[in-house]
């Protein structure tokens, strides 16, 4: 009985193994396929292929998924590989994030007649796409992230009648966004994106008839005209993303027909007009970016509805207003809040200390006034602090240092006429002690560097530019170990360069830790109106930096700056630096950015300068350098107005070139230490010669034979006897003919 039992699993087993037993056809073309491509080893040694890594089969022992995702997969896929066309079963490919090269030839689309699902996405494929889609059952196409160009063919939709997720985002495709896909192809398209391309002109009507559609992307695109109006008949749509575009005109009240709606990001492009009434109907509305456009009149009061509100991003229009007036408490998910850059007029709400999960405020550059209360310290998640127009230095610091998640910390144009509090006592034990990012910029105020400053352990970037600060730069600021970016421009900051910040450990040491959580919650950029700068959303990006220009700062720059050979950013210009450039400087390998224009330096630069190979800009213009231009291809290639202004100076990039050195006048003059010893003065030896020969030959001689001496006496007599009786002979004659005798 036991025998006969195990002969049952046995022949159970052996047909198990038939059925899933993969063909050999099929093997085969596995095979060709991999050859194409080199990778790491895929182990596809064993028989039955359907036992590989990366394939599935059916029952039937057919291939019905090739999945070889992130496998190192390298090269062009071969025309050859249309052998994949023996898979006649396959319906799922995945070869993304892999380094697949080159084009895919029409073989290759034509032999996935069956698939439903194609990632090609995060490879270095190129080329333009075929006329048609590979297959009529396509659901899934993904090629985002690869380097395809050219426009779309209309035809390539002809077969997608079951296209349901097309995604192109970060390719080079041009042309028109082929909105007709919505028309004549498939009613089941739930995404599209065309993000991050070069796609132009106008979005074609068309996108209405995909009743199905639930996100559309297409922000930073050369996108122009209106927002298409059959976009609000798409009523099932979730996602609407057009951003960094050049669209305008006004958006639709019919808006409140998207009643789906979570995320509306339509920020940087050249909108106008009020902001629609109905926003309130929106109640799906998560995520609202329309921040740089040119919106105007006031915040619709029905957004205060939207109850399922996590952002709101309005930056950068021109919305006016009391903002003091809105009445956020309903908006219990609120997470970020950026009305940066309006006309908003008020004080800083206090219905946002309702808002508990509030992590990021930014209200600065509108027209707010008010303290600082001590209700924000409600807000435990606030990570995020930006405001302006406000009063009260010293109580704004003795709140805000006790909010204990702050990392960000920028207040501007504030406390004009105060006083910054200077007493190291100021700060508590524990006061922002996860502050990273502190920014006063242009506060008014005056007094000396505050001595607290070197109380924040955790402080890495510090910039307090544009105030009154007068007095030294404190010594302690050197001994704050995380600070890598420390910006004092624009103050009437006096003393020396202390030699301390030469020792920041950021600046002379790489950190030994990775910061894991620097992510800075708003974006921060430049306020230029046409195009903004951005800055790094992690510190950890930012470019270490010591920014001392415009302040009285005099001294010679310390020799001891060489040790800061971590620092990308040195600008030390319009100060009263004197002395030489040191030749330490030459040890900053890593500095792309050197001002020390508008001081008082002197001497030749550095000859080691040469060596700074990573310079992206230099100016030393308006000093008192002199001699030759350390000849470099860096130094040479900037323009000659970095260097003008030093009288000097000389040879390339300025138009005058160095005179050859010659003489003694130009062997003192040279501190270079070139070698003149070659040229002896014999001209000042053959003088000095010749006066001694010439008056020692003549004098000495009548000093030492006084015979010679009479007899030159009386020759000089005879001479002066003789030339008085030839001029008083001449006289007379002279005065006879003027007598007329």
């Amino acid at each position: 009985m036991a025998h006969g039992f195990l002969l049952i699993l046995l022949f159970s087993h052996i047909i198990t193994t038939n059925v899933h037993a993969c063909h050999q056809i099929e093997r085969r073309s596995l095979l060709s396929f991999a050859s194409t491509l080199s990778s790491h080893p895929l182990n596809w040694n064993s028989v039955n292929c359907c036992r590989w890594k990366g394939i599935t089969c059916n029952q039937d022992g057919l291939v019905t998924h090739l999945l070889l995702s992130s496998k190192g997969l390298k090269g062009a896929i071969s025309p050859s590989s249309a052998s994949l066309g023996n898979l006649t079963h396959l319906t799922h490919m995945n070869l993304s994030h892999n380094s697949i090269s080159e084009s895919l030839g029409t073989e290759f689309f034509l032999s996935l007649d069956h698939l439903e699902i194609l990632d090609l996405s995060f490879n270095l494929l190129s080329g333009k796409l075929p006329f048609s889609m590979p297959s009529h059952n396509i659901q899934t196409l993904d090629l985002s992230s690869n380097r395809f160009h050219g426009a779309i063919p209309s035809s390539f939709f002809q077969k997608a009648r079951n296209l349901t997720s097309f995604n192109v985002h970060n390719n080079s495709f041009s042309g028109l966004i082929p909105s007709s896909i919505c028309i004549h192809s498939s009613p089941l398209i739930r995404l599209l994106d065309f993000s991050l391309n070069a796609f132009s002109g106008n979005i074609s009507p068309g996108l209405g008839g995909c009743s199905k559609l639930q996100i559309f992307r297409a922000g930073n695109n050369n996108l122009s005209g209106l927002l298409p109006k059959d976009i609000y008949n798409a009523t099932k749509i979730e996602e609407i993303a057009f951003p960094f575009n050049s669209l305008h005109g006004a958006i639709s009240e019919k808006i409140f027909n998207l009643t789906n709606l979570a995320i509306l990001d339509l920020s940087f492009n050249q909108l106008s007009g009020m902001l629609p009434l109905h926003f309130g109907k929106l109640s799906k509305l998560k995520i609202l970016a329309l921040d740089y456009n040119h919106f105007d009149g006031s915040l619709p009061l029905s957004l205060m509805n939207c109850t399922s509100l996590v952002e709101i991003h309005m930056a950068a229009n021109n919305l006016e207003g009391d903002i003091s007036m809105l009445n956020f408490s309903k908006l219990n998910h609120l997470s970020k809040l950026d009305l940066l850059r309006n006309h908003f007029i008020g004080t800083f709400p206090t219905s946002l200390y309702s808002c508990r999960s509030l992590k990021a405020i930014r209200l600065s550059a509108n027209n707010l006034e008010g303290q600082i209360q001590p209700e924000i310290l409600s807000l435990k998640s606030l990570s995020l602090l930006s405001l302006g127009g406000l009063t009260n230095i010293t109580g704004a610091m003795k709140i805000l240092m006790h909010c204990k998640s702050l990392q960000t910390l920028l207040l501007s144009y504030s406390f004009k006429g105060e006083e910054i509090p200077n007493d190291e006592g100021m700060l508590d034990v524990g006061g922002f002690q996860n502050l990273r990012f502190l920014s006063i910029y242009y506060c008014e105020f005056a007094g000396q560097m505050p001595l607290w400053l070197s109380k924040l352990k955790n402080i890495e970037i510090l910039i307090l530019k544009g105030s009154r600060i007068t007095g030294p730069i404190p010594r302690s600021l050197g001994t704050l170990p995380k600070l890598f970016f420390l910006s004092l421009a624009d103050n009437q900051i006096s003393g020396e360069f202390p030699k301390e910040l030469c020792g920041l450990p950021r600046l002379v040491h790489e950190p030994t830790t990775t910061q894991v959580d620097d992510y800075i919650d708003l974006p921060i950029f430049t306020a230029a109106d046409l195009y903004p700068i951005f800055y790094p959303r992690r510190l950890s990006n930012f470019a270490p930096t010591i920014d001392l220009s415009l302040n009285h700062i005099r001294g010679r720059i310390p020799t001891k700056i060489g040790q800061i050979h971590l620092v990308h950013n040195l600008d030390l210009s319009s100060n009263y630096f004197s002395g030489n450039i040191p030749e330490q400087i030459s040890n900053l390998k890593n500095l792309e950015n050197l001002s020390l224009s508008m001081n008082h330096l002197s001497g030749n630069i550095p000859l080691s300068m040469a060596s700074l190979n990573f310079l992206k800009s230099l100016n030393v213009s308006y000093n008192n350098l002199e001699g030759p231009i350390p000849t470099s291809t860096q130094l040479q290639s900037f323009n000659a107005s970095a260097f003008e202004g030093n009288l000097k100076l000389c040879g390339a990039p300025l138009p005058n070139e160095c005179l050859p050195i010659k003489g003694i006048d130009a062997d003192s003059n040279n501190n270079q230490g070139v070698d003149n010893g070659n040229q002896f003065p014999w001209l000042y030896i053959f003088i000095a010669l010749g006066f001694i020969v010439g008056f020692w030959g003549v004098f000495g001689s009548l000093i030492v034979k006084k015979t010679w001496r009479y007899a030159y006496f009386q020759f000089l007599d005879h001479v002066q006897d003789r030339l008085y009786v030839m001029i008083t002979v001449r006289m007379t004659m002279m005065k006879r003919r003027l007598r007329g005798d």
